[in-house]
C-alpha cells in the first residue's frame, strides 16, 4: 500500500501544481476583466463631467414634456424607516410623480405611521390586472395633500407587490424604490435623462446605490455622508462602490448591462406589462426581469437601451450582522443561478446579441462559479503545500496577486468617486475606505464565497428559499436640516476647487 502510495505522489503534486496555476491565472484573468471595467467606467465618467454644463436638468424640471413618473415601494414590515423614505420620495426635484407605496401584508404599524404621517384616506379605486398577481388588495388610500397612494394587500412577496404597484401605477415610467431607501433630490431627474435623450430606444435606467448606515439624514434627505462605524456595514459599503460605480457603469457603457438594482431602477411601464412584470418565483427577481427585458427586445427586433447612470443615488441600509448578510448573499447567488438557467438559451447565442456572446458567459464563470474556483483553489494550494507541490514563493505570489490586485481594484473605484462625486467630506471616511479594502480580503471574502457556494447549492437541490427577516436599525437623523447640502448631488467639473476636508 505505501508502495503504492509512493508511487502516486509523483502523480498527485504534478496534478495539484498544474491546478493551482491555473486556479492562479482564473484570477489573474478575473481581476484583468474588473480592471477592464475600471477603464471602461473611467471613460464613462469623463463622458458625463463634459456634459454637465450642457445636461439642462433645470430645464427638465420645469418642462411639461418630461415624462412623469410612478415611484412603486414595496412595503414589508417597515415601520422604522418607512416614513423618512417616502418624505424622501414627495420631496425630490420632479415636475410631475407619484409614490405608490404596497404594504404587503405587513404585521408591524407600518400602515399606521403611514397613515399618521400623511392623513390617508381610503378609496374605492378598482386596481387592473395588465400584469398577473397572487395577492389579493384590500383597500386603497390616498395622502389627502400629497401625490401618494398606498395600497394594502395580502403577503405574496416583494415581487408581486412590484407588479401590484406597477398595475396601480398611472404614468408611462415607472421606478421601483425598496422602502428602506432614501433618495438624492436630483436622483429622478437624473435617471430619466436617458428617456428624454432617447425615448424611443432608452427601455430601462439604473442608479447608484449606496450604504445609508449611520450618516445623518435630516426631513428624508443624506445631508451628511460618512462610513459606517462598524466593519461589516463598511465593508459593504466598499462593495457597493465598487459593484456600481465599476461594474455597471463599465457594462452599460460596453451596451451590455444585464442587472439593474432592485433598490432603484426606472422601466417603461409598457415593456414591464409586456413582459409580465416580475417573476415571483424567482429569488434575482432584477437580474431576471432585465434579462427577460433584453430577450423580449431582441426576439421582437426592435432597437432599445438598457442604460446605468453613475451620477442619481439612492441610499439603502445594508446588514449590521454577519446573519442577516449570510442570508442576503446565499439568497443573491440563488437568484443568480436560477436565473442563468431559466435563461441558459440565451448563453453564447448570437441571436442575442452582446447579453448573449458576453455577459451570460461571463456571469456564469466569473460570477456563479467564483465562489467554488475560489474556495477549491484555497484548499488546493494549502494541500499543495503540504505535499510540496507548491512552493512558499508560489504561494505568496497567489496570495499577493489575489488580494493586491482586488485592492488596487478597490481603490481605483475610490478614486472615481472622489473625482467626480466628492462624497466623503473627512478624510478619515478615505481612511476607512482605504482599510475596508484591505480587511474586506482577510476571512469577509472568504465567508461570502462560503454563502454563495451555499446558495448554488440550494439552487442545486431546489430547497426552499430562505428570506429570513432583515433588521433595520433606523436612519441616524438631525433634527434640522442644515442650509446648504453636504453632500452634492451631482457630478463636478474637474476645474471646480475642490472643498476642504475635515480632520475628523
Amino acid at each position: 500500500m505505501s508502495d503504492l502510495l509512493s508511487g502516486l505522489r509523483p502523480t498527485v503534486v504534478q496534478v495539484l501544481a498544474a491546478f493551482d496555476v491555473g486556479v492562479l491565472g482564473y484570477f489573474l484573468l478575473i481581476n484583468t476583466s474588473y480592471l477592464v471595467l475600471v477603464v471602461l467606467a473611467s471613460l464613462e465618467f469623463a463622458r458625463q463631467l463634459r456634459r454637465v454644463p450642457f445636461a439642462g436638468y433645470d430645464e427638465a424640471h420645469a418642462s411639461p414634456l418630461t415624462l412623469p413618473v410612478s415611484l412603486v415601494v414595496p412595503a414589508y414590515n417597515e415601520q422604522v424607516g418607512i416614513v423618512e423614505s417616502v418624505r424622501s420620495l414627495l420631496a425630490l426635484r420632479y415636475p410631475e410623480l407619484e409614490v405608490v407605496v404596497v404594504d404587503d401584508g405587513s404585521t408591524d404599524d407600518t400602515f399606521a405611521v403611514l397613515d399618521a404621517a400623511f392623513d390617508l384616506r381610503r378609496v374605492p379605486r378598482e386596481i387592473p390586472q395588465e400584469i398577473a398577481t397572487s395577492g389579493r388588495v384590500v383597500d386603497v388610500h390616498m395622502a389627502s395633500s400629497a401625490p401618494l397612494v398606498v395600497v394594502r394587500k395580502t403577503n405574496s412577496g416583494r415581487s408581486d407587490s412590484l407588479n401590484v404597484g406597477t398595475n396601480a401605477a398611472r404614468y408611462p415610467l415607472v421606478c421601483f424604490v425598496d422602502a428602506d431607501s432614501l433618495l438624492d433630490t436630483d436622483a429622478l431627474l437624473l435617471v430619466s435623462k436617458p428617456f428624454a435623450d432617447d425615448p424611443q430606444r432608452v427601455v430601462a435606467t439604473g442608479g447608484v446605490v449606496r450604504a445609508v448606515n449611520d450618516c445623518l439624514v435630516a426631513a428624508g434627505r443624506v445631508v451628511d455622508v460618512r462610513m459606517p462605524r462598524r466593519w461589516l456595514p463598511r465593508i459593504q459599503a466598499v462593495e457597493y462602490l465598487r459593484a456600481f460605480l465599476m461594474g455597471r457603469t463599465g457594462w452599460s457603457r460596453l451596451g451590455a448591462l444585464a442587472i439593474i438594482s432592485g433598490a432603484f431602477g426606472m422601466f417603461r411601464r409598457d415593456v414591464v406589462v409586456a413582459v409580465g412584470g416580475l417573476d415571483p418565483t424567482n429569488v434575482g427577481e432584477d437580474f431576471d426581469l432585465v434579462t427577460r427585458i433584453h430577450k423580449h427586445m431582441r426576439r421582437t427586433r426592435r432597437a432599445y437601451r438598457v442604460v446605468f447612470v453613475p451620477e442619481p443615488v439612492v441610499w439603502t441600509e445594508v446588514p449590521s450582522t454577519l446573519q442577516v448578510l449570510a442570508r442576503q448573499r446565499r439568497r443573491w447567488h440563488r437568484g443568480l443561478a436560477q436565473t442563468l438557467w431559466r435563461h441558459r438559451g440565451m448563453i453564447g447565442n448570437p441571436r442575442y446579441g452582446r447579453i448573449g456572446l458576453v455577459t451570460l458567459p461571463y456571469y456564469v464563470v466569473f460570477e456563479l462559479l467564483a465562489p467554488v474556483i475560489e474556495l477549491v483553489g484555497l484548499v488546493a494550494m494549502l494541500l499543495g503545500l503540504a505535499v510540496g507541490a507548491v512552493n512558499v514563493p508560489f504561494a505568496l505570489l497567489f496570495s499577493a496577486v489575489a488580494f493586491g490586485y482586488a485592492f488596487l481594484l478597490t481603490i481605483a473605484s475610490a478614486a472615481l468617486e472622489e473625482f467626480s462625486f466628492h462624497r466623503y467630506r473627512r478624510w478619515s471616511d478615505l481612511v476607512l475606505t482605504a482599510a475596508s479594502a484591505l480587511v474586506e480580503n482577510v476571512g469577509y471574502r472568504q465567508l461570502t464565497a462560503v454563502w454563495r457556494l451555499q446558495g448554488l447549492w440550494s439552487a442545486l437541490r431546489r430547497s426552499t428559499v430562505e428570506w429570513g427577516v432583515m433588521t433595520r436599525v433606523g436612519f441616524a437623523t438631525a433634527p434640522t436640516a442644515p442650509t446648504a447640502p453636504t453632500a452634492p448631488t451631482a457630478l463636478t467639473a474637474p476645474s471646480d476647487p475642490a472643498p476642504s476636508r475635515e480632520s475628523t
